[in-house]
């Protein structure tokens, strides 16, 4: 097997085809993957079986981060998205944490949940000790009617009752079955299974079932990242790496505290992540209500990550958060390029993939908060989004790069200087 490595020199100069062949060599991929990722790797008639009334399909750019050490293991991590500086800047927070040994990741069983729910009850604390009394026969239902899952060793290992005493209908009860989904996302699993039971919760408690549905606050099923970076690795042309740090602390503090800065904090660090999911063909709005759920678990919206200054004056940065993908079923096993993203990045288990989603979406809460406690988030994002800009300006090939440098130098990263550069104005 081709010897696998995440650092590749000059990575960004090439073009993308050279770009495309030296990520293929290094990671080690066939002519038909390197080919998938290139685009256009969906063809009508499989989108067709996908969703409904397909009239076509829509593309984001593929790119892929480099630099990526999790766990003492090398992973190039393809991300599809639209905005300008998410690829670049997590690739070199990655660099900058490879100084401290990379990330380290660890996560728990991918335990999903279903939920039931009973109303009509004069009883629902009876009905509760009644369904929880039953739980051995609850699980062997449930168990019924996934056995292959069972066989992987997977499948329902508990029940939750939760009991409602006052809502808008009512008091009502709450059963929770918690499924080791194994490497599937789980939602299909866990909904079977709450159908499956359903009858069967009725008699027990003498009331009705409404929904019996999967909760996308996966919080059992969660991974932990961090990060660990001597203060020198920080060191800018104008700032000490021991500033550096300070500054993200100080920046992180106003995300635990205040809900309006958090929400944009959050959504940074889902800047890292969300390509990820949607490279790998999972669902990316499942990832994004569990993240928020959890950020909100203590009745107050706050910052996913904490960053402090460790006993050796290093930078310390932790992410904990829901991470529930899947390696197999859905779009994963359905779409070619999410298998060649898997592929590309050696995956053997969602376990796996979720760890090295949480690794990229800590690097890029540490790139965004590392611009604004220094130079301001503006001034890099601007300079990376001045191809865009040349491009909506009416630039095209060479002229791409030479009006985006020019608008860039000029400080003036607007669509009427890139025109004036375009017309030789300046």
């Amino acid at each position: 097997m081709t010897e696998y490595s995440s650092r590749i020199e000059g990575l960004r100069a090439m073009d993308p085809a050279a770009r495309r062949d030296a990520i293929a060599g290094a990671a080690g991929l066939g002519e038909d993957d390197a080919k998938t990722l290139a685009g256009a790797a969906l063809p009508p008639d499989l989108a067709n079986g996908m969703i409904e009334n397909v009239i076509g399909t829509f593309e984001l750019p593929l790119g892929v981060a480099s630099n990526f050490l999790i766990n003492g293991r090398e992973y190039l991590v393809p991300m599809a998205v639209e905005e300008p500086s998410v690829v670049a800047a997590a690739s070199f927070m990655a660099k900058l944490a490879r100084e401290g040994g990379g990330f380290t990741v660890s996560s728990t069983l991918p335990i999903m949940r279903a939920q039931v729910q009973v109303i009509g009850l004069s009883d629902p604390h009876g009905a509760r000790a009644r369904l929880l009394a039953q739980q051995g026969v609850l699980i062997d239902m449930a168990n019924s009617r996934d056995t292959v899952l069972v066989g992987l060793g997977g499948g329902c290992k508990g029940i939750e009752v939760q009991v409602f005493d006052s809502s808008p209908i009512g008091p009502m009860v709450v059963l929770h079955l918690l499924v080791d989904v194994r490497d599937a996302m789980g939602a299909n699993t866990v909904n079977s299974m709450a159908e499956m039971i359903a009858p069967k919760v009725e008699e027990i408690t003498g009331g009705t079932v409404r929904l019996r549905i999967l909760s996308n606050l996966a919080d059992r099923r969660v991974v932990t990242a961090s990060v660990r970076i001597p203060a020198a690795a920080l060191t800018t042309q104008t700032l000490d790496g021991a500033q550096v740090a300070q500054g993200i602390v100080e920046a992180c503090a106003l995300a635990l505290i205040d809900p309006y800065r958090a929400a944009t904090h959050n959504k940074g660090i889902m800047n890292g992540i969300d390509p990820v999911v949607v490279a790998t063909g999972n669902d990316w709005r499942a990832i994004e209500a569990g993240a928020h759920a959890y950020a909100a678990r203590s009745g107050r919206y706050c910052s996913l990550t904490t960053w402090e200054i460790d006993g050796d004056d290093a930078l310390s940065g932790v992410l904990e958060m829901p991470m529930a993908l899947g390696t197999v079923g859905g779009a994963t096993r359905t779409h070619p390029a999410a298998q060649a993203a898997l592929r590309l990045m050696r995956i053997t288990s969602a376990q796996e993939l979720g760890e090295v989603a949480a690794a990229v979406g800590l690097a890029q809460n540490m790139a965004a908060l590392r611009a604004l406690s220094t130079e301001g988030i503006q001034r890099g994002h601007m300079a990376l989004h001045a191809r865009n800009i040349a491009i909506t300006a009416g630039a095209t090939g060479a002229d791409i790069d030479r009006v985006a440098k020019a608008i860039v130098a000029a400080n003036d990263v607007s669509v009427d200087r890139a025109k004036q550069v375009l017309d030789g104005a300046y």
